[in-house]
């Protein structure tokens, strides 16, 4: 049975639902992401990237590349009976329980791997960002990787990404990467529609708030003139009637990059996957090497590393 298959009964239509909101109780206030082909050159990804706040790289990365990686993650993340006995790892059926702190274990460890290494700066994505970044890209050594299990109420709160990267340069870009085919239902990214122009203001008003503070707290996600965790909100429904814009959302494909502003507001939604397939994404983030780079990331990602 290929991913497919089991994709292909998760397209219908999908409630939406983040930290209790139903996102889909309002269906003007939903939208679909553009789909570009790496083919129209570095010139039309980069204006694209300065006009929409994301790119969606349709297959940049080779499909059975990437599904070996994800069966390669999930195999190791087996170890805690995350996966259901006797599936394809690749498929990332998900089991009725399983050990949660070594599962946790097992990730710090795969994040800090040569192989996740190498798939990282593969030669696609590092070709692709030295042009992007107009010279020598640099790949930050703190990467995360994730996984969300369906039927629970994990989803990412509404953030944009320069609040936890403020010590460097401004030009930093996220390339987020679904490891695997990711429909709608599984809970992937959804992004805020024109949000890198609001994300842009509240980090400006932000600079201002934030001037008198120590040089450490000025930088800080988490100092006083920030909400919890650096959120901009939990509510998405509630951001985009305040926005007066639409969540842009996405049958993801594995190979398929998104690259997106460090001030476009972006989020996740809980995992409702009808199959009960894993979501396993990662989220690394590129910027020109003599760009002015954020000595906390310097570090690999810890979950308790308050980034």
């Amino acid at each position: 049975m290929s991913i497919s298959a089991v994709k292909s009964s998760s397209q219908s239509a999908v409630a939406l639902e983040a930290d209790g909101k139903m996102l889909s109780t309002a269906p003007n206030r939903l939208g679909h992401l553009s789909p570009t082909q790496p083919s129209v050159g570095i010139e039309a990804i980069r204006h694209l990237y300065a006009t929409q706040g994301y790119v969606w790289l349709k297959g940049l990365l080779q499909r059975g590349d990437v599904v070996d990686f994800r069966g390669w993650v999930l195999s190791h993340l087996s170890e805690s009976g995350l996966l259901k006995r006797g599936t394809d790892p690749s498929l990332g059926i998900a089991a009725a329980a399983f050990d949660r702190q070594l599962a946790d274990r097992r990730l710090m460890s795969l994040v800090r791997s040569t192989a996740y290494e190498g798939f990282c700066a593969q030669p696609r994505m590092s070709r692709l960002m030295d042009e992007f970044a107009g010279g020598l890209s640099y790949l930050h050594k703190r990467k995360i990787m994730r996984f969300t299990l369906p039927g629970t109420t994990v989803a990412t709160p509404a953030h944009y990404d320069l609040v936890y990267l403020r010590g460097g340069t401004s030009r930093v870009v996220t390339a987020w990467i679904p490891l695997g085919d990711t429909s709608i239902d599984m809970g992937g990214l959804v992004y805020l529609e024109g949000s890198h122009a609001v994300g842009a203001a509240m980090e400006a008003q932000f600079a201002r708030d934030n001037a008198g503070l120590a040089p450490e707290q000025r930088i800080s996600a988490y100092n006083r003139n920030m909400s919890e965790g650096g959120w901009v909100s939990k509510d998405l429904p509630q951001m985009a009637e305040r926005f007066d814009t639409r969540w842009l959302m996405a049958d993801y494909e594995a190979g398929d990059v998104v690259l997106h502003s460090p001030y476009m507001i972006h989020a996740s939604t809980t995992n409702q996957s009808r199959d009960g397939l894993i979501r396993l994404s990662t989220d690394i983030r590129y910027q020109n090497v003599d760009d002015e780079i954020d000595a906390r990331w310097g570090q690999h990602w810890s979950l308790d590393d308050m980034l």
